[in-house]
């Protein structure tokens, strides 16, 4: 059998990277699983998954994350406390030091996609000075055809070199790690941090700049499909249910956390999913549960037994945010194109910890747009240091870090797009029932699941609605599967006039934080 060419013509001396040492160009994952081992970079454990340790940083670095502010690009980017600026000379004294940095070191390179729709996928290289991490590069993208890899020429490429730290006093940064996104020189350099994550975000932040200007709406969100054909849209911060209920047995998932919406209808952006795996049971959340327990699966974080290899995913003790990469086709029923039509239902989703938002309400274009610019959802004690009651998040578009320019441009799209298409739209509180956090009771999934499968059924369009005189929300007054009482928050609370108490401040909440967009967006817009 004839040996397959897997590298590019392109080089990475178009890079202004020489002198380099050993070059391993797009390894599939058995011989990626080798170099990891070869390397002591992480630990096969029980069914085949390889476990890994991103060390200090266990989450995304978003104190230092910069965008090159340059004049091809100064003018379209939302600057501000997401998008801070870094000078272009910076950035050439950091990448400098990284090339005398990787002389002679040994180098990984993928060559891939982003975006399952060829119309507007960007041809993606990402290069690692490790095995692991280039393991996740090849999971969370789109894998090209072997053919296609000799004439493969990036249109951005990531350059992560966890191992290399910055030194603020001299390159700028807020500390020994940076991300940095150079949208000119279409480069994205990545140091002083493990955490895998980083190498996706870059690049879903720059689709975030560059699909809007070609009227395509990038969203973190997931997708799935309905055995009718019809899509579905679930946006939501972590730990509000974006990635569980998008992996739902009755249908087929699309992608679980980035996707575009153009003329045609919605593709993914990636070719993996990046899950968190903290408590997660094969009870709850089955699907999600086997990919944990699948050769080509990617633990960061995650706790095992060092005899038996078996994992506890219950253990915190390295941090809450523990993850699995894994290639979406571990998941039984997907979309293997990773493409489907307009969607009919967007579900906004909210984690509320103050307990007073409705387990589902529905919304007009204008209060769609108001969620989607807010992207509420609330942190609860043990999930970051200091935080030791509950604390409304404010994130616009369900991912303000991510968000090259300004929020009201996605949400523009966003309402024009929920118009012609005359979707329905959803705001799901997945969070706390009966009281505050603390108090009352996270909402039960099946509660959840129930409410969702009516709405996207098409079973709550015909039921009566109440408006909520606080949210102004319509809310239904009966779901099967749903007891009555839970449809009202305020009936599920000993004291009511606690409820209204705290009603009232999560509604001010709201109101302070959308001042920062008054003239940007609407007068109708409103909660």
């Amino acid at each position: 059998m004839a040996t397959q060419r897997l590298f590019s013509d392109y080089g990475l001396e178009n890079h202004g990277l020489t002198n380099i040492g050993k070059v391993h160009w797009n390894h599939n994952t058995p011989k990626l699983y080798e170099e990891i081992m070869r390397r002591g970079e992480g630990c096969l454990v029980h069914l085949g998954p390889i476990a890994v340790r991103t060390g200090l940083h266990t989450g995304r670095a978003a104190k230092d994350k910069f965008i090159v502010k340059e004049e091809q690009t100064q003018d379209q980017v939302w600057w501000g406390p997401v998008n801070k600026s870094f000078t272009q000379e910076k950035f050439d004294l950091m990448f400098r030091r990284l090339q005398a940095y990787l002389q002679g070191r040994e180098l990984y390179v993928q060559d891939c996609y982003a975006g399952a729709d060829p119309k507007y996928r960007l041809p993606v290289r990402v290069i690692n000075e490790t095995a692991w991490h280039n393991l996740f590069a090849r999971t969370m993208f789109i894998e090209p055809h072997w053919d296609e890899l000799e004439s493969h020429v990036p249109e951005f490429t990531v350059l992560h070199v966890p191992n290399f730290q910055a030194i603020p006093e001299v390159d700028g940064t807020n500390s020994e790690a940076f991300i940095l996104l150079n949208l000119s020189r279409k480069m994205v350099l990545i140091g002083g941090t493990s955490y895998a994550g980083e190498i996706k975000k870059s690049i879903f932040t720059v689709l975030n700049y560059l699909l809007p200007l070609d009227n395509v709406l990038s969203m973190h969100c997931s997708a799935n499909v309905g055995m009718d054909g019809d899509v579905a849209l679930f946006f939501g911060l972590s730990g509000t249910g974006k990635t569980t209920l998008s992996a739902d047995p009755d249908r087929q998932l699309i992608g679980d956390d980035e996707h575009g919406w153009s003329a045609d209808g919605i593709f993914n952006f990636e070719g993996g999913c990046y899950a968190k795996v903290i408590n997660l049971s094969a009870e709850s959340e089955p699907e999600i549960y086997s990919t944990t327990r699948r050769f080509g699966t990617i633990l960061e974080n995650v706790a095992y037994d060092g005899v038996t290899r078996r994992l506890d995913l219950e253990d915190a003790s390295l941090t809450e945010n523990t993850r699995a990469a894994y290639p979406v086709s571990h998941i039984p029923n997907i979309i293997d194109e990773g493409r489907a039509g307009h969607p009919q239902n967007i579900v906004m989703l909210t984690a509320d910890a103050f307990g007073v938002l409705p387990p589902i309400s529905k919304l007009t274009p204008e209060q769609a747009m108001y969620h989607f610019v807010s992207g509420y959802t609330a942190k609860v004690a043990g999930t970051e240091a200091g935080v030791t009651e509950p604390q409304a998040t404010f994130s616009a578009c369900f991912g303000a870090p991510f968000m090259v320019l300004h929020p009201c441009r996605y949400a523009e799209l966003l309402t024009e797009k929920i118009r012609k298409h005359k979707v329905r739209c959803w705001l799901v509180n997945t969070g706390w029932s009966g009281g505050p956090y603390g108090v009352g009771s996270r909402m039960k999934i099946e509660y959840t699941r129930a409410l969702l499968n009516a709405a996207l059924t098409g079973r709550l369009d015909d039921v009566a609605y109440e408006t909520d005189p606080v949210f102004d929300l319509q809310v239904p007054t009966s779901c099967e599967g749903v007891p009555k009482k839970i449809l009202k928050p305020r009936q599920t609370w000993d004291d009511p006039a606690a409820y209204d108490d705290k009603a009232q401040h999560l509604a001010g909440l709201f109101k302070e934080n959308f001042r920062q967009f008054e003239g940007e967006v609407p007068e109708t817009v409103k909660c």
